[in-house]
């Protein structure tokens, strides 16, 4: 199969304030456009299982986890500060998109496809072992790279994280794990103001100016993260997919089009067909925020990646 997409319903159900940006329109968004694409016809689709507690101890601390489930509410959305709300189902929702990783990643270890794509939320790459922040509970991309290594005993895993702002969770998560490459790009001074000089030599940060526009995108690409891929050899590519540096996007001042995401996910489908040692990519939405070209560019990732 060429490409399989994860979601399921219960992502709908994360709710935040009235006009918040981080909406569950965006699922909606980007399943419309795939069906209007003529995609939703060839590609396979599933719906997501729930993360286990296993595998979210694997990434999370207990303290931690217990304390988001006590300050569940029921009822409404609350704000618990650092662009952290919780509406009565969010930990139901979270719980779904976390797992959603961990099912790509069986699908693609076990031969189903080499392309996943989980249109889910709440994204996760800014949570922290022990934080939540930047609209994100649980670090599904982690969760992912987790059950990975754990359940197939994978040595090494590489994280692509291309949305605009900095993978902190993420890179809080692997700093001293050297089976996972984390390849970060991101503008940069901007949200979340995390240290990202941190000498390791599985961390590639990649700081955008707020200029940057295609051409210097794919230059920053092809003179740090490509070589990286190719020294370390992952066997498992997984994607933080933030679509939030799109030119018509208000959360950031980066001016990237849906060909860049194109360019961006050919160059990782051609590592994969390129290395045998490399079982396939399962790549997670984060962030994203103008729905038509949210939609737009998921099309673009997804047909790259899946050679369509």
């Amino acid at each position: 199969m060429t490409a399989i997409i994860i979601s399921h319903p219960a992502c709908l159900e994360h709710l935040m304030p009235d006009g918040h940006p981080e909406c569950p329109e965006r699922l909606e968004a980007i399943h419309n456009q795939l069906f209007s694409s003529g995609l939703g016809f060839v590609l396979g689709e599933r719906d997501a299982i729930e993360v286990t507690d296993a595998q979210l101890a694997r990434v999370h601390d207990q303290q931690y986890l217990l304390w988001l489930k006590k300050h569940l509410p029921a009822e409404r959305s609350i704000s618990l500060g650092d662009d952290i709300f919780l509406s009565p189902q969010s930990l139901v929702a979270a719980r779904y998109a976390a797992g959603s990783g961990a099912q790509g990643v069986d699908l693609v270890m076990q031969g189903t496809t080499k392309v996943v794509f989980c249109n889910v939320r709440p994204p996760g790459h800014h949570a922290e072992r022990a934080r939540a922040m930047g609209f994100c509970l649980y670090n599904n991309i982690a969760v992912a790279a987790y059950h990975a290594l754990d359940a197939y005993g994978l040595k090494r895993i590489a994280i692509i994280d291309f949305d605009v702002h900095h993978g902190n969770g993420t890179q809080d998560i692997f700093l001293d794990e050297p089976r996972v490459l984390f390849c970060s790009s991101f503008q940069y001074p901007f949200y979340p103001d995390t240290d990202i000089d941190v000498n390791r030599p599985n961390i590639v940060n990649v700081p955008l100016p707020a200029t940057t526009k295609g051409p210097e995108f794919q230059q920053a690409i092809s003179e740090h993260w490509l070589p990286a891929l190719e020294g370390f050899a992952p066997e498992l590519i997984l994607v933080s997919a933030g679509f939030d540096a799109h030119l018509l996007d208000d959360m950031s001042s980066i001016s990237l089009t849906e060909q860049d995401y194109q360019w961006v996910s050919e160059k990782l489908r051609a590592y994969v067909d390129e290395h045998e040692q490399c079982h396939g990519i399962v790549s997670m939405l984060e962030g994203g925020y103008d729905l038509p070209a949210l939609g737009r560019s998921v099309v673009a990732h997804v047909k790259a990646m899946a050679k369509l």
